[in-house]
């Protein structure tokens, strides 16, 4: 009835939906233990979701991600810590590279790397959303859904959080 290749795609597209859920489901609450929880398990979803199709280098990007999401939380600001996870996530893009397509997702790893450990407020934000454009590309490139839609709530998101953060600082 269904041969591997079909069932990867369908194994792929339920990763993106669950990563989707999950994503939603952080960004919609209030505490930031809960938020980043969820982002956790989001990004676990993303790397099975890039392994059922086949893009090796997203799928350990974003397994990577798990990982920096943890440092962060410890190690905000540490200059070593953050190019330590640049590296991982270099070395995470060569070791599977299999695609011109793979530079959005090394691309996203990096300033995603980058302004999170380096940066806060804004510029963080800033960057957070060109992290997410480049995983939305990267989602199209291999054709998930959820993917595309979790990666593009997390653009929005930022952008609106961008504009009410220069909103607030204007009223101050």
């Amino acid at each position: 009835m269904f041969d591997d290749l079909s069932l990867r795609w369908l194994a792929g597209q339920a990763f993106g939906l669950i990563a989707l859920t999950l994503c939603v489901a952080g960004f919609a609450s209030k505490r930031d233990d809960r938020l980043f929880f969820l982002l956790l398990f989001a990004n676990v979803a993303f790397a099975l979701q890039f392994a059922m199709f086949r893009s090796w280098a997203a799928a350990a990007i974003a397994a990577l991600i798990v990982l920096r999401i943890h440092w962060v939380r410890r190690y905000k600001g540490s200059a070593a810590v953050m190019l330590v996870m640049a590296g991982l996530t270099v070395i995470a893009a060569v070791v599977t590279w299999s695609a011109p397509r793979d530079a959005w997702a090394l691309a996203a790893g990096l300033i995603g790397t980058y302004g999170m450990f380096m940066l806060e407020g804004i510029a963080m934000r800033w960057l957070l959303a060109v992290a997410a454009f480049c995983w939305v590309i990267s989602n199209l490139l291999v054709g998930s859904i959820g993917g595309t839609l979790a990666e593009s709530l997390i653009l929005v998101t930022n952008l609106v959080t961008i504009v009410r953060l220069y909103r607030a600082r204007r009223q101050d």
